[in-house]
Formats: C-alpha cells, structure tokens, sequence
C-alpha cells in the first residue's frame, strides 16, 4: 500500500511565509492608524495586495492537504477539509501523464490522473512524500492509461 501525504516541510515554509505576509499587513495597518506617514493610495493598495497574496497562499495549502493511498488495484483519496473520501478502481483511471520540468537545476515532476467521472488530482514530488513509489504503482496498475509525451 502507497499512501501520499503532503510533505509537512513544505507546509511549515508556506506558513512561516503567511505569518510574515500577516505581520507586515498588521504593520502597515498599525502605520496608518497612527502616523500616515504615506498617502492613502499606498495603505489601500499595500493592504489589498498583501491581503490578496496571503489568501491565495491559505486557499493553495488547503486545496493541496490531501491523502491519496493506493494498493489493491483501487485508489484512495481523501479531503480531510471536505471531510470526503473517493474510493477509485484502477480501471476507473481514464487517463494519466507524468510531466517533468527542469528548473535551476532541479527537477520538478507532477502527476494528474483523470478518473471517468471527470474529477482528476495531481501529485508533484516536491509536495508529497512517496511520489515515485506512486508513479511506479501507475507504470504497473495501469500503464495502458498512460499520455506519452511527444518530443518536439
């Protein structure tokens, strides 16, 4: 049994990165409040952006706490936030592709898998822990589902 769970460093740095984007919006909320000491279109458009950025960050790691185990020819994924679990058959896999970007020399590889009824997940090694060990599940299970990259 493969079981996927997110990587909690990565975690751990996206939260470090929110409470420093939450302590400098305290800060120039603070700054307005007491000083001004810059026009009012800085302290809208600071706010608004940092307020922006820190709840993409909270909405990526949300949608990325998920568990996907895999083993007896079914897939198992579940959404602690949504409180829901999908069972999956391997043979309910429409199709799945492994892409590989190479970037400051290190390599970045992210699976998505598609089931029939049209919901579809991925998984980065950068993210999860026991990646390749899925991949090699997918390669075994279910290699006749597998995109082929074309090379240009």
């Amino acid at each position: 049994m493969v079981v996927i769970k997110p990587k909690i460093s990565t975690y751990i740095s996206l939260s470090l990165v929110v409470l420093i984007l939450l302590t400098g919006l305290v800060l120039i909320l603070r700054d307005f409040s007491y000083k001004g000491s810059f026009g009012l279109w800085f302290y809208l458009l600071a706010s608004s952006l940092i307020t922006l950025v820190v709840l993409m960050l909270l909405v990526k790691m949300m949608a990325g706490w998920r568990f996907v185990s895999a083993g007896k020819d079914h897939v198992v994924i579940k959404l602690p936030l949504r409180g829901s679990t999908k069972v999956y058959p391997v043979s309910e896999i429409l199709a799945w592709e492994e892409e590989t970007v190479v970037a400051n020399k290190r390599e970045f590889r992210q699976v998505t898998i598609v089931f029939q009824d049209k919901n579809s997940i991925s998984i980065s090694n950068h993210e999860h822990e026991a990646y390749t060990e899925f991949v090699n599940y997918l390669k075994k299970k279910a290699q006749k589902q597998q995109i082929k990259m074309k090379k240009a």
